[in-house]
């Protein structure tokens, strides 16, 4: 598969194939032409790369999950601990958003009277201290 085809089917721009290539995270098997070409299993190296981002893996941590002949080896461990991360995110954001409900029907005059609005105001300091 050309570049362009590659780009057509994983809706991604030439120009980010170019630099995952650039970063290892994907290799092409040569030219056709001034086109780069690649093997179709390019296709399951860019779902892994993009689960990967989504789940909040960086470009670095998501390279080292291939080894040199592009083949997924993914370190158990890493993900283990990145869904700890994604559960402690998800508890943040329940409360959060149980606090902007309850905000807005408080009977308070002011949301800053309100005990229950004032926790949603320190966790959201939490949250950015932790970023």
């Amino acid at each position: 598969m050309d570049i362009s085809q590659v780009a057509k089917q994983s809706g991604l721009a030439a120009s980010t194939l170019r630099y995952y290539e650039q970063k290892g995270l994907i290799q092409s098997v040569g030219r056709r032409g001034l086109k780069r070409v690649f093997s179709s299993a390019v296709m399951q190296q860019l779902a892994l790369i993009s689960l990967a981002q989504a789940a909040g893996f960086s470009l670095d941590e998501i390279s080292r999950m291939f080894n040199d002949q592009g083949e997924a080896n993914i370190d158990r461990k890493k993900l283990r601990q990145k869904a700890d991360e994604i559960d402690l995110k998800i508890n943040r954001l329940q409360k959060m958003r149980d606090g902007l409900r309850h905000a807005a029907n408080c009977s308070a005059e002011n949301h800053l009277q309100c005990p229950k609005f004032v926790k949603l105001l320190d966790l959201s300091i939490k949250a950015n201290k932790m970023k």
